[in-house]
């Protein structure tokens, strides 16, 4: 449904959105006939498959013909997973649509056991006689990296049955997370809680998060945030429970693999070395200067004797600002013309040939996401409503859509998936562009305001809190590692000791949020996950500072780098590539970067506020 103001659509119907706000699927598969064939295709192809076992030392033709068959098989798998996959993501309550996804997730399980002799046998091969083929064979060089891999991890590759053992564990490994999501989403009835204004809400989720973003009224917040949080307060023993099961789980696999630490293990994958993950945390506390710096500010602004958890999302200021989809599309691509004609064609046509589902409807998922599908192009989800946050999310998604186009571009499938380490770069990288952009072109004193504290907001989100958690992970893994239990008590009392070394005294009566960290999904679904978001707003920050500082050279020759950043994809170490790109993790210097860009907009933040007020 399209109107003349441009206006997200006054309808959750979906059926009555126009087309050109909904993404296109039919580029991937045009109907169910062809998506079956190509299931069928899958199990013909890993029986053909299954056919090179015991033949990889017969030679490298061998090694190669069993490579392109395996590339073969992942595209095609990432396409017959993707058309349902995104097909429920526009509506959650299709079941037949779930249906098709479960059968293609046993088709997945199906392909991890039979692969599962691939690199065992392969390591079997004397490291020497694999490097005098590769070699030989240009043929195999976009396979020479995953190779070079397996050896350097082969100390934490099992015998066959070894593998196959840990391939059949895999299927209930996931039994804690998900009997986390179904206590956390699904059996836990949160309470309903009466407000000033006579409102009786549920303090859900998405309820308690919206009153924090809206509602002045400080006692409301209070209640909205005892309501939703009572449900953790009232079961900390079993979500103790559920998270030792996901340690338990981890240091089980990290010592059958023959690893040091849990970190190692997780980190291994992307040859990270844990003094990085060290490191950043280290370097964040001792950067927290700025953040307690702009809680103290808040809580002067707001007027607050006392200043909590709850308080630290309210906007400072109120401002009524619309922006429209239409208004939005032409702002992102402008504010990528660093990147130069070609990037910002690509970046239109993301918006015009229907990559992009943008307006909320019944059934459709929450939240937004970019997902590729090589060969074809990347998806973006939305559920834009015409805010400030949602225009950031755009450019923010947008961001990863053009890391995969140019990755898909430049690298063969084998190396063309990159590190979940670099891909939060290209996103946050397009958010601080964005900013510059909206800060340069926008006169409304509160609107400036709103723009700098979303731009600290990000920061404290995207890097502190997560820095934060990654310390919590790794002192609750270290806990087992050291064969100490697991008890509430004993989170709680880690949880509430790093609150206070980031917050200091800026966050009043810390002991309220003693279980809050059972509120945080990737603790159970993502361990060492998070870390990786506080690492890419540290390296983003200084790409960005890079490329839009200094003489034009240097600016010229940041540019330069990045783009060749997002179109290495996954052909190196993430860690070397963003070193090729300037950003080095074996110094504290991004992080640095990031603590003196806080700090500066802190300033800014304060010399706004000063101005609008006199």
């Amino acid at each position: 449904m399209t109107n003349t103001t441009g206006l997200k659509p006054d309808t959750r119907d979906r059926a009555a959105i126009a087309d050109e706000f909904k993404w296109d699927l039919d580029q991937i598969f045009s109907d169910w006939t062809t998506w079956e064939a190509a299931l069928d295709a899958l199990e013909e192809m890993m029986t053909r498959y299954q056919a090179f076992e015991g033949t990889l030392a017969d030679g490298p033709d061998r090694i190669l013909a069993a490579a392109e068959l395996s590339d073969e098989l992942g595209q095609l798998l990432y396409r017959v997973y993707q058309y349902p996959g995104l097909m429920r993501a526009e509506d959650t309550r299709n079941n037949e649509v779930q249906a098709r996804l479960e059968r293609v997730k046993i088709a997945m399980a199906k392909f991890r056991q039979a692969t599962a002799w691939y690199q065992p046998e392969l390591l079997r091969i004397p490291e020497a006689t694999m490097q005098g083929w590769l070699d030989a064979t240009p043929e195999l060089a976009p396979y020479r990296f995953g190779i070079e891999e397996s050896y350097r991890q082969q100390l934490h590759v099992l015998d066959e049955k070894g593998e196959r053992l840990l391939a059949f564990a895999a299927n209930f490994n996931s039994t804690p997370a998900t009997t986390y999501s179904m206590m956390a989403d699904a059996d836990v009835d949160f309470p309903k809680v009466k407000l000033s204004d006579g409102d009786e809400v549920v303090a859900s989720h998405g309820n308690f998060m919206n009153g924090l973003f809206s509602r002045r009224n400080q006692a409301d917040r209070e209640a909205l945030f005892k309501g939703h949080f009572s449900v953790y307060d009232s079961f900390p023993n079993t979500y103790a429970s559920i998270y030792n099961g996901i340690l338990q789980r981890n240091w089980y696999v990290t010592q059958a693999r023959r690893y040091g630490s849990c970190l190692a293990a997780d980190l291994d994958s992307d040859n990270i070395p844990v003094s990085v993950y060290e490191g950043l945390i280290a370097t964040a506390k001792a950067g927290v200067e700025p953040l307690q710096r702009y809680h103290r500010l808040r809580r002067r602004v707001l007027g607050l004797e006392r200043y909590r958890y709850f308080d630290a999302y309210l906007p400072l200021v109120e401002v009524e600002w619309t922006l429209p989809y239409s208004r939005v599309r032409p702002l992102v691509v402008e504010s990528v013309a660093i990147f130069g004609n070609d990037y910002q064609k690509t970046v239109d046509r993301a918006f015009s040939d229907r990559w992009i589902d943008v307006y909320e409807s019944e059934g459709k998922r929450s939240g937004a996401f970019s997902a590729g599908v090589y060969g074809v192009h990347p998806y973006m989800l939305l559920n834009y409503a015409d805010t400030m946050n949602d225009a950031f999310t755009v450019a923010h998604e947008m961001g990863h859509t053009m890391h995969t186009v140019l990755s898909n571009a430049a690298q063969p499938f084998a190396t063309a998936s990159y590190s979940i380490f670099v891909a939060e770069v290209a996103s946050m990288t397009n958010e601080d562009l964005f900013l510059d952009l909206l800060l340069e072109r926008e006169a409304d004193p509160d609107r400036r305001i709103a723009l700098l504290q979303h731009a600290i907001d990000d920061i404290a989100a995207g890097f502190y809190r997560q820095a934060m958690f990654a310390d919590f992970e790794l002192q609750a893994h270290r806990e087992v590692e050291q064969g100490r239990p697991i008890t509430a008590e004993v989170l709680q009392g880690l949880y509430l000791g790093i609150l206070g070394e980031f917050f200091g005294s800026s966050l009043d009566d810390q002991d309220w949020y003693r279980n809050t960290w059972a509120r945080i999904p990737h603790f159970f679904g993502s361990p060492f996950y998070v870390f990786q978001y506080a690492t890419s707003k540290a390296a983003a920050s200084l790409v960005h500072k890079r490329m839009t500082e200094g003489g034009a050279e240097e600016r010229a020759s940041a540019v330069s780098r990045y783009l060749d950043l997002l179109r290495s994809g996954g052909s190196d170490h993430p860690i070397t590539l963003l070193q090729k790109a300037g950003v080095d993790f074996d110094t504290s210097e991004p992080v640095d970067a990031l603590v003196a860009t806080m700090e500066g907009l802190v300033g800014r933040l304060e010399q706004e506020l000063e101005a609008a007020s006199s």
